[in-house]
């Protein structure tokens, strides 16, 4: 997959996906607009988003509504150098939740592509060239 990256203007910095743009920006204490999340909040919520997907799916193959299913998420970053430390995830089901499937939802939450990328992290490769 391509993605191209585009800097609409001040601290904007877009990203074609796709049929889609996605927009980022950063916060306007950081001398943004604040007019979109910045990218680090899109990567956060790509990862609660994809454990949803998977909650999603479990529950639709089982008719389980999921009209009251929340997911929410908690990063918490070091003290000392800020980086990400450590990602909560709660599932929030409705009293009606079967049972026996509560622990079973952990594991198909974790089963998110994201949460396995992080895991196992690919190498990167950056360049420059001249157009």
């Amino acid at each position: 997959m391509k993605i191209e990256v585009f800097f609409p203007g001040n601290r904007k910095v877009d990203a074609k996906v796709g049929k889609f743009t996605v927009h980022t920006d950063q916060p306007v204490k950081a001398g943004g607009d604040g007019s979109a999340p910045a990218p680090f909040s899109f990567f956060l919520a790509s990862l609660a988003t994809c454990a949803g997907i998977f909650v999603k799916e479990f529950c639709l193959k089982r008719d389980i509504p999921t009209d009251n299913i929340r997911i929410i998420q908690e990063s918490i970053r070091g003290e000392k150098n800020g980086l990400l430390e450590q990602i909560n995830l709660e599932i929030e089901v409705p009293p009606d939740f079967p049972e026996q499937y509560k622990k079973t939802l952990i594991n198909v939450a974790g089963l998110c592509s994201v949460k396995r990328v992080m895991q196992s992290p690919p190498e990167f490769d950056i360049t420059v060239k001249t157009s």
